[in-house]
């Protein structure tokens, strides 16, 4: 069969299973709206935040930015994957403990102030809004190739069929859907990778291909470097970042980890805080997979691209290369009219220019992979932008509802008037995040890079000190959070924009990227929070006392 019939039988399918999943799960109360009732199963919840953690950024884009930068793409692996373990050991059980599944609501109820409710919603609103850009954007990818539509048509395609499953089912319908698509993604991401390696290798476990010999004896390493350094790019094994720059990203991807709410609110779908526990480590072992293997797609998918491009004919490119020129992600410019592709590190010479999100999906189809195995990937990679865009809008959709109307604007509303509310902001909610996936920022992964620097800068330290600090009080927490995120968009804004007289790489804040600048505005955020603590009155003692209760274990942890 063709690809495009393949395509359309195996997304076709998954899309079915997931809006099945959804009206049969669909919510009937705010608490399997928002907590999916807390009935989810320890491994099924650990299946649904592993995808509700790996999104686009990790599907589509992370092994596609390791293959262009190499070494110091590694920032994303060690960000990431380190974040996760931060969360799931450091905070979720203190957070699932307290009882609140939303971040606004632990932040209203710790620091005694709907002020500080009130800037929490924003700061999440903001940290969402950024993080579902990515997730939009990928989508629209995805579609963009594969069902052969421009990218903005496919981020309409994609906003459609997650709204329909996030406001019909809620969080109980995007758990389950969200078990589905992450065994959709992991089988999707593995086959083509367990195919090339073999194929390159003659070794069916990728994460040791990668570092194994090629068919012509040469260690895959060292045969790419080798291209890299004929072709006038960077050695692949080596960074070209500095030190600060890469310990900075690393560290804001980590911390902005325990800001995410989207990934928080997972642990709020168990029935007690050991499942809690118990979920975290499934959802660590699920991840493992995939993060174990981005390095080695990265890779593969580099030395075919450069093997099939360089110095060729662009006469005799094949199917694939033409369709992504379609979509605008690859385009050729014949400087010399000689018709050869050149492809070189220098952009003077340079006639060929990626966009580092095509990477992984364009992996198969150069490496001539059955038509199956591609249609395969393409599920995989919608699989993965929706099912945490779905999380994201449930995210925002309880913020409206539950953070400001429920506890601020309207307290006796009706449990089936806060339903409608949450649904009716998941809906502008879809439509203000297509207009960013349409207008993102920049690539996927470094789009969601930027929210994980907002989140650090915003939640981490009144979150952390909410919990260990007792005397931490709210204006401290308002101060901190206000003054973080507004560093952090003033960063963001300057460099990434263009706005307040902003400038390229070599304006940088000692040589600071605007993914890196989140640890410093997470600093500031803290050292203003413990300042303006330590000079202005202490928390209530019933307050004291509640942090003092949440560090302490109960029966059901035993």
């Amino acid at each position: 069969m063709s690809l495009q019939i393949w395509i359309w039988i195996i997304v076709g399918l998954t899309f079915a299973l997931y809006i099945g999943i959804a009206i049969w799960s669909k919510a009937g109360s705010t608490n399997e709206f928002y907590i999916a009732g807390k009935g989810v199963n320890p491994i099924a919840n650990g299946m649904a935040t592993a995808a509700d953690w790996m999104s686009a950024a990790s599907f589509i884009s992370m092994a596609g930015i390791i293959s262009f930068i190499g070494y110091d793409g590694s920032v994303y692996l060690m960000g990431w994957t380190g974040g996760y373990v931060l969360l799931a050991l450091l905070l979720a059980p203190y957070l699932r403990k307290f009882g609140k599944f939303t971040v606004p609501d632990f932040i209203g109820d710790r620091y005694y102030s709907n002020v500080a409710r009130t800037v929490a919603v924003f700061c999440a609103l903001i940290v969402s809004f950024t993080y579902i850009a990515g997730q939009m954007r990928g989508v629209g990818i995805v579609f963009s190739r594969y069902l052969e539509v421009d990218i903005n048509s496919g981020v309409f395609i994609g906003m459609g069929i997650v709204l329909f499953y996030a406001i019909l089912g809620g969080m109980k319908g995007i758990t389950y859907t969200q078990v589905a698509q992450y065994c959709v993604l992991i089988f999707a991401f593995m086959v083509p990778a367990i195919f090339i390696s073999i194929q390159m290798t003659g070794n069916p476990i990728p994460q040791l291909g990668f570092g194994s010999q090629s068919a012509d004896g040469v260690y895959l390493l060292d045969k790419l470097n080798g291209l890299h350094e004929e072709l006038g790019f960077s050695e692949y094994t080596s960074g070209s970042k500095s030190t600060l720059d890469v310990f900075l990203i690393t560290a804001a991807l980590m911390i902005g980890t325990a800001g995410l709410p989207h990934v928080i609110v997972r642990f709020f779908t168990v029935k007690k805080v050991s499942d809690a526990r118990k979920s975290a480590g499934w959802a660590l072992l699920f991840i493992a997979i995939l993060y174990t293997t981005a390095p080695a797609i990265a890779v593969f998918a580099r030395t075919n691209l450069i093997e099939t491009v360089s110095e060729k004919e662009y006469s005799t490119m094949p199917y694939w290369f033409k369709k992504w020129e379609d979509t605008g992600l690859l385009t050729y410019d014949d400087k010399n009219d000689d018709n050869i592709i050149q492809y070189f590190g220098d952009e003077q010479l340079n006639e060929l220019t990626i966009d580092k999100d095509i990477m992984v999906l364009a992996n198969p189809e150069i490496a001539q992979l059955p038509n199956w195995v591609i249609a395969l990937l393409a599920a995989g990679a919608i699989a993965a932008a929706l099912s945490t865009a779905a999380g994201l809008l449930l995210v925002i959709s309880s913020s409206i509802s539950h953070d400001l109307i429920k506890r601020m604007v309207k307290p006796d509303i009706s449990d089936k008037g806060e339903l409608i509310a949450a649904r009716i902001s998941a809906f502008f909610a879809v439509l203000l995040a297509g207009y960013f996936g349409i207008n993102p920022p920049d690539f996927v992964a470094a789009t969601v890079a930027l929210a994980f620097g907002l989140a650090a800068a915003s939640f981490f330290p009144a979150i952390v000190l909410g919990i260990f600090y007792k005397k931490m009080n709210k204006e401290g927490a308002i101060s901190g959070m206000l003054i973080g995120i507004l560093s952090m968009l003033f960063y963001m804004t300057k460099f990434k924009f263009g706005w307040f007289g902003g400038g390229g790489p070599e304006d940088w804040w000692f040589g600071i990227s605007p993914e890196g600048f989140g640890t410093i505005a997470m600093l500031i955020n803290l050292i203003v929070s413990i300042t303006v603590s330590n000079f202005t009155s202490q928390p209530p003692e019933k307050i004291i006392k509640l942090v003092e209760n949440i560090r302490l274990p109960s029966d059901d942890d035993l």
